[in-house]
């Protein structure tokens, strides 16, 4: 085994590309500027230093003196088999840095061989810069930590992914993170939020339902960009659904309390059933909108057909989603998802989803032209921006009902 141990990259981020402000520069500065950039970079940094550590307290860099795969070395370290997908993510963050060496057969599965020690894990100092950048990305920082303290215990079989990131230290983490003051989340509420405000913006009445919407910081948003171009006055429905009945009830206490004259409503809707079923009284819709929530899925192409279904002739579809610029490149939120079921057992897709997890924008334009929707798009437009800046994992994709 290569004894020699690799240098450590710099902690300097690199100034953006200019080109990247020049897309993005119709959003406001709550959305993307500099401290989003270099806040990204850090969190970039710090899942990566997280792999390093585990795959140490893992002892799986010991076992890569040959070419391994994730299912032969859960079997060399007697981990569930299911853990290999979460594995492998480790192993290919480690790729980025050369510190590992992958190689793919004709069947898509990846083996890994060690090519030189990675150096000893930086959190404590990554953590420290990116505190410095702003203060909001603790809450990512600590549940980055909270997701990575569970990988041995999940590995041996010990507990579930759910256990470990819903009880209840998990809950206030995930709280804090799918906050509006944490800035590498509330991109992904204000960048769909923009999208519905331009799609909508003539319409003199608006029924909206809102799909999994956790603890209510994409509604807020999104009431938020309405009450800016004067459309709440048009709502004559908003309801909000959220299967955690913890979730349901602090977003109902907080945007009943800040929107009296807007007619919320509350309620569960399970996306892999039929949503009409579960819709009382039945009705349609003119915008149907979620964030970070269609990903997960059991059957993607059956739940944006469900959606269509209920909508209006030429209502709308909008989805703030996190993305993956381009196909099997790991990216740091998928850290805290890996070792959940609903994250990883889905049906899967040679076409539109060939893995579990975030999509592709070229997926999410196939999988909402499968379902039947018309004028599908992905803002920003991912596919250019992500030749001057692959790290940008944030967009809105739309479409509209043509059934």
């Amino acid at each position: 085994m290569n004894a020699t141990v690799a240098e450590p990259p710099s902690l300097d981020v690199a100034p953006a590309d200019p080109r990247l402000e020049e897309w993005l520069k119709s959003y406001p500065p709550e959305v993307y500027g500099d401290r989003l950039y270099q806040s990204i970079e850090m969190m970039e940094r710090y899942s990566i230093e997280l792999a390093i550590d585990l795959l140490r307290q893992l002892n799986v860099l010991d076992q890569l003196d040959d070419w391994r795969s994730p299912k032969e070395l859960c079997r060399a370290l007697t981990f569930q088999p299911r853990f290999s997908s979460a594995l492998r993510w480790l192993l290919e963050r480690l790729v980025e840095t050369e510190c590992i060496e992958a190689q793919s057969d004709g069947n898509g599965e990846r083996s890994y061989r060690l090519r030189q020690r990675p150096w000893i894990a930086e959190l404590a100092r990554i953590r420290a810069r990116a505190m410095e950048i702003d203060a909001g990305n603790a809450a990512t920082l600590d549940l980055l930590d909270h997701a990575a303290s569970i990988y041995p215990a999940v590995a041996r079989g010990e507990q579930t992914g759910e256990q470990g990131l819903f009880g209840p230290k998990g809950i206030g983490l995930w709280l804090s993170y799918f906050h509006n003051s944490n800035p590498t989340y509330a991109v992904n509420n204000w960048v769909g939020a923009m999208v519905a405000g331009d799609r909508l913006c003539s319409r003199p009445r608006l029924r909206i339902l809102e799909v999994g919407a956790g603890a209510g910081s994409g509604s807020e948003t999104l009431l938020q960009v309405f009450e800016k171009r004067g459309l709440l006055p048009g709502i004559e429905r908003y309801l909000i659904t959220e299967p955690n009945a913890f979730f349901r009830r602090r977003a109902q206490r907080e945007l009943t309390s800040r929107y009296t004259n807007v007619p919320l409503e509350w309620g569960t809707l399970d996306l892999n059933l039929p949503w009409r079923d579960q819709i009382v009284p039945d009705a349609e819709f003119d915008l149907v909108y979620a964030v970070n929530v269609l990903h997960v899925s059991k059957d993607l192409l059956f739940s944006l057909a469900q959606a269509a279904s209920v909508l209006t002739k030429e209502g709308w579809l909008i989805l703030g989603e996190c993305i993956r610029p381009y196909a099997n490149q790991p990216i740091y939120p998928e850290l805290m998802f890996q070792n959940l079921e609903s994250f990883i057992d889905v049906r899967t897709d040679p076409e539109v989803r060939p893995r579990p997890g975030f999509l592709t924008p070229e997926q999410w334009r196939g999988a909402f032209a499968r379902a039947g929707f018309a004028r599908a798009e992905v803002v920003p437009h991912i596919e250019k921006l992500r030749d001057i800046y692959p790290h940008f994992f944030t967009c809105a994709i739309s479409g509209q009902n043509s059934q």
